[in-house]
């Protein structure tokens, strides 16, 4: 019998760049294949590519993605070629695209026959990645590991949807919140997936530029699933206080229950309600006049249950931020005058 393979998923980015005749590559972030501890990608050389699990999918393009892997339906192109690594930028086949053929060889998944493919038809003789596989897999390991990204979602637990462009602020949020084990998918088609991915969000969070139409059609998409995920209709302007927000929303979506009970902030005071004696750790954050966002650390101590008033370093204004956190708990305010 054929040694086995081990198969894994690991976070890879495709960092995007200016280039010297003003061209931009975008930024791409995306799970890489890893088999017996080593990125796939690194296996062949001159890839730039990205892999069909891709976090700037929609949800309905990305379960789609995953179910082909899993060999649920027939093979996106023929002889069972199935893309495993496509342009970063347009994803077409002209461009190139890496393919294998994977099939089911009794209880196994084998991964065979790595090409380089620009046609319909590709020549494995002339564009075969020498060296490169067969790879045979246990069919519960493989598995596992890609229905894990179907569940991950279950409940709307642990998963949020963030609807606007591919921009820097979201690509850097989604990377944020994946290195905390939350699944974060970004599109501006939310309002036509389908009823049973809605209901794996627990959260959708709006950008800024996405207008009242689009919103609307979002909202009515998720009540029309019976999804009760918490929007995110304002996010704050740098990636730690969206992170914040995006946890206290999937705190609500859970229905648990909470240590913080309230946060206010204003007039030099923040407001902070505790249902359980607890570390509580109260950070500010303010936008200075060169727009960056600089960061307070305003209180750190244990609090009793209660109402606490917790003065306010003077550099926090209106307008400013501040985060209460403790294990397992995180609520966001906003300073008013």
């Amino acid at each position: 019998m054929a040694a086995y393979a081990t198969f894994g998923l690991a976070p890879a980015t495709r960092a995007g760049a200016l280039l010297a005749d003003g061209a931009y590559e975008v930024h791409r972030e995306f799970l890489d294949f890893v088999v017996d501890g080593r990125p796939l990608l690194a296996r062949l050389a001159d890839v730039d590519g990205v892999s069909p699990l891709a976090a700037d999918l929609g949800p309905t393009v990305f379960t789609s993605q995953v179910r082909a892997l899993l060999l649920e339906g027939l093979p996106p192109l023929p002889g069972g070629r199935h893309v495993l690594y496509a342009c970063p930028e347009c994803e077409g086949l002209e461009c190139g695209v890496v393919t294998a053929v994977i099939e089911r060889d009794g209880a196994d998944v084998v991964w065979r026959d790595f090409v380089w493919q620009t046609a319909p038809a590709p020549d494995p003789v002339r564009d075969g990645y020498r060296g490169v596989g067969p790879f045979r897999f246990r069919s519960a390991e493989y598995r596992a590991v890609l229905e894990r990204l179907l569940a991950d979602g279950v409940c709307g637990a642990r998963r949020v949807l963030l609807v606007g462009p591919r921009v820097a602020l979201f690509a850097r949020l989604a990377a944020a919140l994946r290195s905390i084990g939350i699944g974060a998918e970004i599109t501006r088609d939310a309002a036509g997936a389908h009823a049973a991915e809605i209901r794996t969000y627990g959260a959708v969070a709006f950008e800024r530029d996405v207008g009242e139409d689009e919103r609307a059609a979002v909202r009515a998409a998720f009540a029309a699933a019976g999804s009760d995920a918490v929007f995110i209709e304002a996010p704050a302007p740098a990636v730690p206080l969206l992170v914040a927000q995006v946890e206290q929303a999937l705190q609500h979506a859970s229905h648990t229950l909470r240590r913080l009970t309230g946060l206010t902030a204003g007039a030099g005071r923040a407001h902070v309600g505790v249902a359980a004696a607890c570390r509580v750790r109260l950070t500010g954050y303010r936008q200075c006049r060169f727009r960056r966002i600089r960061t307070v650390e305003v209180f750190e101590g244990r609090l009793e249950p209660g109402e606490h008033a917790v003065p306010l370093d003077a550099r926090l204004r209106a307008g400013a931020f501040v985060v209460a956190r403790t294990t397992g708990d995180v609520l966001v305010a906003r300073l008013t005058a």
